[in-house]
């Protein structure tokens, strides 16, 4: 007799139940290396077998997704806006660590699917994020200036904030 594997087995089986959706008969029978074969056709020249099925294939009702769709449309049809709220347009800043706080506004509010990109001195500064406050880490002294957008799903700009310019002071050391 010859030996199959579980994963042959299971494979067979695979094949029986989902012909079963298809054909109302399955056939098996061995070809000439021994190896077991399932058909909807009997072959006449082969000693096919009909398998009887038992059970009867599982059809599952597809999900109605309309509600996701009428969102993703509710979202792209919006018109938002972004506003800087801080810093300040001619803000100056004093912290020796160089951070400097960032927060923006958005109307509507912001939706799943929307990101923020933030653009420090004309250049984006980090990934596009999922929110709209920022802690800017170990910027040099001196003059800035830093917008933010909004970003749809398709990574296309929707709103854009007026450039503010504000001014970071860090202590020098020694004096």
């Amino acid at each position: 007799m010859f030996s199959l594997s579980v994963k042959t087995w299971l494979t067979a089986l695979a094949l029986v139940c989902s012909a079963q959706a298809v054909a109302n008969k399955v056939y098996v029978y061995r070809n000439a290396e021994g190896v077991l074969v399932f058909s909807d056709a009997p072959q006449s020249d082969k000693k096919a077998e009909e398998v009887k099925l038992t059970t009867k294939p599982t059809v599952v009702p597809s999900e109605d997704t309309s509600v996701l769709q009428s969102q993703t449309q509710q979202v792209a049809q919006q018109t938002y806006s972004i506003s800087l709220q801080q810093p300040l347009d001619q803000a100056t800043i004093r912290d020796n660590t160089g951070s400097v706080y960032v927060t923006a506004g958005v109307k509507p509010s912001l939706k799943k699917g929307l990101k923020v990109q933030i653009y420090l001195d004309g250049k984006p500064y980090g990934q596009p994020m999922s929110r709209t406050t920022e802690i800017l880490r170990n910027i040099d002294r001196g003059e800035h200036q830093i917008k933010m957008a909004l970003i749809n799903g398709s990574g296309k700009k929707i709103a854009e904030t007026e450039t503010n310019t504000f001014y970071l002071h860090r202590a020098r050391a020694g004096g």
